[in-house]
């Protein structure tokens, strides 16, 4: 075998593409769900924009729904706008939406400075736990059923 190992530490975009092209192509080969999930209209986006009166965005939740899940990518607020349940009712929202395209589960991930608590006021459970990420604090993963 004939091969060589060069390390850079610069960003390289051109890798990192082949790396996820070939990453994609060996899960499409040994995962269905893989494959159906790359087709355009399996996975079905969310998108709930909150405005203030003047038009501006203040906040939202971004997710898509694949699999039976709902997956919440994104969800923000300016700090204006929190504590006011606004983030309760968009969550609600994205979850009624994503019941009716045919999903079962909730999944999201957050940091211990997020929101972990008010996702588990909403029936969120945590289910995977990353300690020391970031140093001094945990990430975790967070699912709910949708049932």
């Amino acid at each position: 075998m004939n091969y060589k190992i060069e390390i850079s530490l610069d960003n390289n975009e051109k890798f990192s593409t082949f790396l996820h092209e070939n990453i994609r192509e060996f899960n499409n080969e040994h995962s269905i769900h893989h494959k159906e999930a790359r087709k355009k209209e399996a996975v079905q986006p969310i998108n709930i924009i909150v405005s203030d009166n003047k038009e501006n965005w203040i906040g939202g939740l971004n997710a898509d729904v694949y699999w039976n899940w709902l997956e919440i990518n994104d969800f923000w607020f300016s700090e204006k706008y929190r504590g006011k349940g606004l983030g309760g009712l968009l969550l609600d929202k994205a979850e009624k939406i994503a019941k009716e395209k045919g999903a079962k589960n909730a999944l999201l991930t957050t940091f211990e400075f997020q929101a972990r608590s008010f996702y588990e006021i909403k029936g969120y459970q945590v289910v995977g736990e990353i300690n020391d990420y970031p140093p001094g604090s945990s990430y975790y993963t967070m699912v709910k059923p949708l049932i």
